[in-house]
Order: C-alpha cells, then structure tokens, then sequence
C-alpha cells in the first residue's frame, strides 16, 4: 500500500487574506438522480443515463457514453470514440477536457484526471467552496499498454465503482492470461483460438498484450473491431498486423492454429462456424467465475479485467483516504462494509443503468 494522499484544504479565516467560506456539504455539489449524476450549483450530469442539457462523461462505453446530449465535455479521446460509435453528431455541441487542466462550469471547478479503465477514459474532479468529489467512472489500477495509467486524486469525498467488489475476485496478471493463450495455441494448432472481448478496449488490450508477449503472427478481427482498432493506432497504440476474420481472406482450414478476436455476441451466431473446431475464449474478470464460464460455453476462461478487483479498490480507497466514499454501479454493499468497518463513512448510490460493457 503506498503513502496517504493529503486532501484538499479549504480556506480558514486564520490565514491572512482569507475568507471564512463555509464547506458545502457532499450532497449540495452531487447527488444521485434518476437520470444519473448530478451537480446542482454547476447544472450538470456525470455519465446520464438519460439525454440533459449538459453531461460531462468519464469514458466512451455505451453505458456511460449515450447520445442525445445537448452538450458533451470529455477528453478528446472519448469524443473521437463517441463519434466514431454514434456518429459526429451524437451532441450538438462538444468541449475537449485536457487532463489536469481545470475547467469553470457555471461557478464549478472540473478537472478530468486518467482512471486507467481504456483509452481517454477520466476520472472528474468537482469542486465548490472547499469541497472535493472525485467520481471515478470506471477504473483499474493495474498496468495496461493502451491507455494512461490511474492517477490518484486527494479528495473529500470519493465515489468508486465496485463491479468486482467482493474479496472473492483477485484477477491475475493479464499478461499470464495471455500467455496461457499462446500455450493453447501451440497445444491445438489444429484448431482456431476465438477470443471474446468488448469492442472498445479490451479486444486492444489484449491484442497489444498478445504483441507484448512476442506473438507477431496476423491477428483476425471481426468486422465490429476494425474501427476502434484503426483509432487506437491513429493514437499510437500498435497492435500489429490485422486482417478480417472473413472467408474471403482464405478456406477455413487456413484458420487453424490462428487466434480470433470479436465481440462475445458474435460467438453465439453462425458468424463463429466459419472457423476450424474453434476453442472458445472469453476474456473478461467474470470468468473467475466458472459457472459462468460454463454457461456461455467457455472452453479456455481468460480473466482479463478493465477494472480493478477487490484488493486494488481496497488499496485505491486507503491511498486516497477521503473523509468519505461513495459506491456505485456493482457490489456496493460489501464495498460499503468494509469501509465502515475502517471507520470511514461510506454509502451506496443505487445508481441504476450502468452494465458491464467493459469488464
């Protein structure tokens, strides 16, 4: 665990040229609405659920990321891939965020700082008369070659996800996930190796993994990959020689021994016949979850995860010591638990509409 991160001041009447400026309380700056997120004095929404005036989004998943707002800040990133997902006029007006710099919202500090979950995604800092809140989006803490690594951020108040907040989830390094890939391939070369992952992030997660480990061959994708593929190059990400997993590119027998990333829906129809005896793989942090593997038809469970389990949320918390958290969008309760027997108040927000698109 490392050091405690000091948290912001506010200003006392001690200090010469100060002002007694009383500190707002949590739920006068943010509060939980049917519509998602919302900051009162400033007029806005975090990652709505619903169309509104003005949304500032943590990330590009369908989940935090929807169309229809008036007004859209985020990082240029999670812009490019809206627009790339949603077409260019998914808002009728858009601001680029740049990380760190602090942005005025009618009267409200904002500043968006990297959460580490995929490429452009951001934590958001809020801040009115003394007070802090971070909402993290969707984070991880551990290392990941496409996208900028978590950065913490003192607070007052911090609201954390918990999709894998339960001590029973402990994710393995990616990369000996990826190597027990590569094992299989060379175990089966007869057979093609299909690897499930979401289209934004973890399907270039671990190709660059893939790369990383040494594995040069052509990769196939399926067509729902190509473009956010091609946008993660254009942002410097290599991911090596791709080539569309199409019967046009040869006879299926030319698959054997190749690996094969699509979406996971794309497993379930005759899109996936086309391939040689294939050895399904899902990579996902719920494949520690065996029933689960069995239930989609998993033969090799790949536990690669774009969030963070329950030891980096433990630490993440610890770290950060804020003087309270907040959890949403997963297994709040326990999360909510484990604080308060640390002494630090906590709370669930129930928030509702936010799946596990990127897990």
């Amino acid at each position: 665990m490392g050091p405690r991160l000091p948290r912001p001041q506010a200003l006392s009447p001690g200090r010469t040229g100060a002002k007694c400026v009383r500190m707002m309380r949590p739920d006068e700056l943010l509060r939980p609405t049917p519509k998602g997120l919302f900051c009162p004095p400033g007029d806005f929404y975090i990652d709505p659920v619903r169309p509104v005036e003005r949304a500032l989004v943590t990330h590009g998943h369908a989940d935090h990321a929807r169309p229809g707002n008036e007004k859209v800040l985020a990082t240029a990133e999670t812009l490019d891939i809206m627009a790339i997902r949603y077409g260019e006029d998914f808002a009728r007006e858009r601001q680029v965020a740049e990380i760190g710099a602090r942005l005025q919202v009618n009267g409200v500090t904002v500043s968006f700082h990297p959460a580490g979950h995929v490429l452009g995604s951001a934590q958001i800092a809020v801040e009115k008369d003394g007070l802090r809140i971070v909402a993290s989006g969707d984070y991880k803490t551990s290392r990941d070659p496409t996208c900028a690594p978590f950065e913490p951020v003192p607070c007052d108040v911090f609201i954390t996800e918990a999709t894998f907040g339960l001590p029973v989830f402990r994710h393995p390094p990616a990369r000996e996930e990826v190597r027990r890939l590569m094992r299989s391939t060379l175990q089966f070369p007869e057979r093609a190796h299909l690897v499930g992952a979401y289209a934004l992030g973890k399907a270039q997660r671990v190709i660059r993994l893939l790369r990383d480990e040494g594995y040069d061959a052509p990769i196939y994708i399926h067509g729902a990959l190509k473009k956010l593929c091609d946008y993660y190059e254009t942002q410097g990400i290599a991911l090596g020689p791709l080539m569309p997993a199409t019967r046009e590119v040869g006879r299926k027998a030319d698959f054997a021994g190749a690996i094969v990333v699509g979406p996971p829906s794309a497993f379930a129809d005759k899109w996936a016949r086309r391939f040689p005896d294939p050895v399904s793989c899902f990579a996902s942090g719920w494949m520690q979850v065996r029933q689960r593997a069995r239930q989609r038809g998993v033969e090799l469970p790949l536990i690669v995860s774009d969030h963070c389990d329950w030891d980096e949320l433990t630490e993440t918390i610890e770290n950060l010591a804020p003087s309270e958290v907040w959890v949403t969008h997963g297994r709040e309760e326990a999360l909510v638990r484990w604080c308060e027997l640390k002494g630090l108040a906590a709370r669930p927000l129930h928030l509702v509409g936010y799946e596990d698109e990127g897990d």
